[in-house]
């Protein structure tokens, strides 16, 4: 079973986007990552994946203690849900001005496991100023940040582990690479039965 969590990108979208359309057109529009210098690895293209339900989270970072940070491994693509993409709806102001963060520890954690990608359903993982250099502090430790993914709360109901597939256009000289993420889910087929003590399938 495969979910596209990409957000949708369409002619009203991009009209809305208005005195952003610089930003937009440079990459920035939609589900992409900030380049921040860096190349994206043909190896990130395909990664295991386990997405964290924040959804309940409110007027304050999501911390470490908030996840299982024990789940987390290696080259993983790590996805938050907050549900917020839905609910304050992408391009507005709410949306790019008050969207949940992760916390400065909580984003140290991540990088220090060294996984491969955060991927949020949101603007980015630190508002404001210290967006960009959240990013950079990511891009240094070969992590990428995905942002504005939509459909984690299918996700959620299918996983929480998947295998994550993270295509980006191949631009060049561009300050954010537009990226397509398809969410890939294991399921067991019908009438498969496993003995006592064996482990099912994801």
């Amino acid at each position: 079973m495969k979910i596209d969590i990409t957000l949708e990108v369409t002619p009203q979208m991009m009209e809305a986007a208005g005195t952003n359309q610089k930003k937009a057109f440079s990459g920035h529009l939609g589900t992409h990552f900030d380049v921040m210098n860096k190349e994206f690895p043909l190896e990130y293209t395909e990664r295991e994946g386990i997405v964290f339900d924040v959804s309940m989270i409110k007027d304050r970072d999501i911390e470490v203690t908030d996840i299982g940070l024990a789940d987390v491994k290696e080259n993983m693509f790590v996805a938050f849900c907050s549900g917020f993409i839905e609910e304050a709806g992408y391009g507005t102001v709410r949306y790019f001005k008050e969207h949940p963060q992760l916390s400065r520890e909580l984003i140290k954690a991540l990088v220090e496991r060294n996984i491969s990608i955060i991927g949020v359903d949101f603007a980015g993982i630190r508002r404001g100023k210290e967006h960009t250099a959240a990013d950079q502090y990511c891009a240094d430790h070969n992590v990428f940040v995905v942002e504005n993914l939509c459909g984690l709360k299918q996700l959620l109901q299918e996983g929480p582990a998947f295998t994550a597939h993270t295509y980006p256009v191949r631009y060049t000289g561009m300050s954010g690479l537009p990226c397509r993420v398809i969410a890939e889910i294991k399921t067991v087929p019908s009438g498969t039965e496993y003995a006592a003590g064996s482990p099912a399938a994801v």
